[in-house]
C-alpha cells in the first residue's frame, strides 16, 4: 500500500482548512448536499464494498457487510438529513438579573469547528468512517480518513470512490500503515475521532495533546453479561450466540464474559450450543460466518484458550457439523466456552475481540456488581432478566458506556441514541444530535443593548449604594 507521507498529509489539511475558512458562512444545503453524495456513493458501490471487505476477512457474509456497514452508515446520513436543520437552530440561554430586564440577549450556536481527522478500525470498515462522517459533514466540517491496513483492498477502494465523489478540499482518504497512523494522529486537525483499542487509544490522545485537538475515543474493554436469576435462558443464549458470533465476534461491543447463578452454567452452555447449530449448522464452508482478520489475530485468540486450558479452565468448542478446524486452510474458529474461568487468565486480562466466550458464576448478585466495578469502566453492559429490582440494582450500582436489556450491543445500533464509553472504554460519544454537537463548537454569544448595562446595574465604578445592593440581590 503506497504510504502517504507527513507533507502529503499537512498538504491536504491546510486545502482543507482554507476551503473551509473561505467558505464561510457555508448554506446548509451545501452540507447536504456532501451528505446526499456520501449516501450515493454507498448505495451505488454497497455490493463492490461488501465483496472487497470480504476479500480483506476472507471470509465475511455479504448479507452482514450490507447490514452492518453500508445500511448503517446510509442510515446515519438520512437521519442527519432528516433533523440537521433543528440540530443547527441557536438555543436562547437565560440571563442574569437583571441583564434581561434591561434588553440582552443570549443564545448558543453550534458552529463546525473546521478540520476532522478519522481513524476508523478493521472490523467495521465502511460503517465506522462512514457512519460518523454523516455528522461530521452535518456539522459543517470537512474530513480526512485514515482507515486501516489490516482491509487494505477495503481502504484503497474507499479512496477511489471518495476521490470520485468529493474534492480533496471536502473529504480526503489517506492510506497507510501504522506508522502513517501515528502521523496522521499528530496532525493539527480541529477534533480527532479514533475507534479502537484502549492501548492505541491511549497513543491518539498523547499525539493529539501536543497540539491541544480535543478527541473523540471509542475503544472496546470487556463487555459483561450478566444473566439474572429468573431469566429465560433459552432466549438468552439465543441472543448471545447471536451478539458473539456475529463477524466472528471481532465488534467493540460483543459480549467478552458472562455471568451466570451458580448451578445454571450447563445449562447456559447446552443453550448456546443449541443456539449456534440453529444459526450456524456448519462453521467452515458457511459464507455466512466470517473469518478472523489475519494470522495474527487467530493465533492471538488461540494463545487465550490455551493459556485457559492450562491454568484449569473447562473448554466447550460448539461445532454442530463436528468439522476439523485443525487442517482447514482458514481462519475460522468455533464459538469456545471457557467455564471455571479465574482472573490470572490472560482472557480475563484483555478484549477478547473473537468468538471466546468465559463463563463465571455467582451466588449473590452484589458479586456481580462488586466484580464490575473492580475493573475498567466497559463499553457496554447487558442484563438478562425480568426482576426489575434486581435489573435496576445492576443498572445503578454500575457504571459502563451503554446497557442493553435483555439482548446485547443493540443500544449501539440505535441512530437516536449516543454511543461512546466511559473511562478506559471512551471519551466522547456520537449517532445523530450527539454526534453533530460532538464534532461542533458550542459558542456563546450575549448582545448587549445601548443602554450601559453594568452601569445601570452598580457594576461599574465608583462603587456605592448600587453596588451593594446588586451584590445583596445576587446572593439572595
Amino acid at each position: 500500500m503506497p504510504l502517504a507521507p507527513v507533507d502529503e498529509m499537512n498538504r491536504i489539511l491546510r486545502l482543507q482548512r482554507h476551503a473551509f475558512i473561505a467558505s464561510r458562512p457555508e448554506p446548509m444545503s451545501m452540507r447536504k448536499d456532501r451528505i446526499k453524495r456520501a449516501i450515493a456513493m454507498l448505495k451505488e458501490h454497497g455490493d463492490t464494498l461488501c465483496k472487497t471487505m470480504s476479500a480483506d476477512f476472507g471470509s465475511r457474509s455479504m448479507t452482514q457487510s450490507m447490514f452492518s456497514d453500508v445500511a448503517v452508515a446510509v442510515g446515519a446520513g438520512r437521519d442527519a438529513l432528516k433533523n440537521m436543520d433543528a440540530w443547527a437552530k441557536p438555543e436562547k440561554r437565560s440571563l442574569r438579573f437583571p441583564l434581561g430586564l434591561l434588553g440582552a440577549k443570549a443564545e448558543l450556536r453550534y458552529e463546525p469547528k473546521g478540520v476532522v481527522g478519522i481513524l476508523s478500525p478493521w472490523n467495521f470498515p465502511v460503517n465506522l468512517a462512514f457512519a460518523p462522517l454523516m455528522q461530521i459533514l452535518a456539522g459543517g466540517n470537512r474530513a480526512m480518513i485514515k482507515p486501516s491496513e489490516y482491509t487494505e483492498r477495503t481502504s484503497l477502494l474507499m479512496k477511489e470512490l471518495v476521490s470520485e465523489f468529493f474534492t480533496q478540499d471536502e473529504v480526503a482518504i489517506i492510506t497507510g500503515g501504522p506508522d502513517v497512523a501515528a502521523e496522521f494522529s499528530g496532525l493539527r486537525f480541529d477534533h480527532i475521532l479514533f475507534t479502537g483499542s484502549t492501548a492505541t487509544g491511549r497513543r491518539v490522545m498523547q499525539a493529539a495533546a501536543a497540539n491541544l485537538v480535543p478527541v473523540t475515543l471509542e475503544l472496546g474493554g470487556k463487555s459483561p453479561t450478566v444473566i439474572g436469576k429468573d431469566a429465560d435462558v433459552t432466549r438468552a443464549a439465543q441472543r448471545i450466540a447471536l451478539g458473539k458470533m456475529m463477524n466472528a465476534g471481532q465488534i467493540c461491543l460483543a459480549p467478552d464474559y458472562l455471568f451466570v447463578p451458580e448451578g445454571q452454567d450447563g445449562q447456559i452452555i447446552d443453550a448456546l450450543t443449541h443456539a449456534v447449530g440453529e444459526m450456524y449448522p456448519s462453521l467452515l464452508d458457511n459464507s455466512d460466518y466470517c473469518s478472523i482478520i489475519s494470522d495474527h489475530h487467530f493465533s492471538r485468540l488461540k494463545g487465550l484458550v490455551n493459556d485457559a486450558r492450562a491454568k484449569g479452565a473447562q473448554i466447550t468448542e460448539i461445532n454442530p457439523a463436528q468439522e476439523e478446524f485443525a487442517g482447514a486452510n482458514v481462519r475460522k474458529l468455533p464459538l469456545t466456552i471457557l467455564n471455571g474461568v479465574t482472573s490470572d487468565m490472560a482472557v480475563m486480562q484483555e478484549e477478547i475481540f473473537g468468538p471466546v466466550l468465559p463463563v463465571m458464576t455467582y451466588r449473590d448478585i452484589d458479586e456481580v456488581v462488586e466484580y464490575i466495578n473492580a475493573h475498567d469502566r466497559p463499553l457496554g453492559l447487558y442484563y438478562f432478566g425480568n426482576d426489575r429490582q434486581e435489573r435496576e440494582h445492576v443498572l445503578t450500582r454500575t457504571i459502563s458506556g451503554g446497557v442493553t436489556v435483555n439482548d446485547v450491543m443493540l443500544h449501539g445500533s440505535m441512530e437516536d441514541l449516543p454511543f461512546g464509553g466511559i473511562g478506559a472504554s471512551g471519551i466522547g460519544a456520537y449517532h445523530a444530535i450527539e454526534g453533530f454537537r460532538e464534532f461542533s463548537h458550542a459558542r456563546a454569544v450575549l448582545r448587549q443593548p445601548k443602554a450601559n448595562v453594568m452601569k445601570l446595574a452598580g457594576f461599574q465604578p465608583p462603587y456605592g449604594k448600587a453596588s451593594a445592593k446588586a451584590i445583596k440581590v445576587l446572593m439572595k
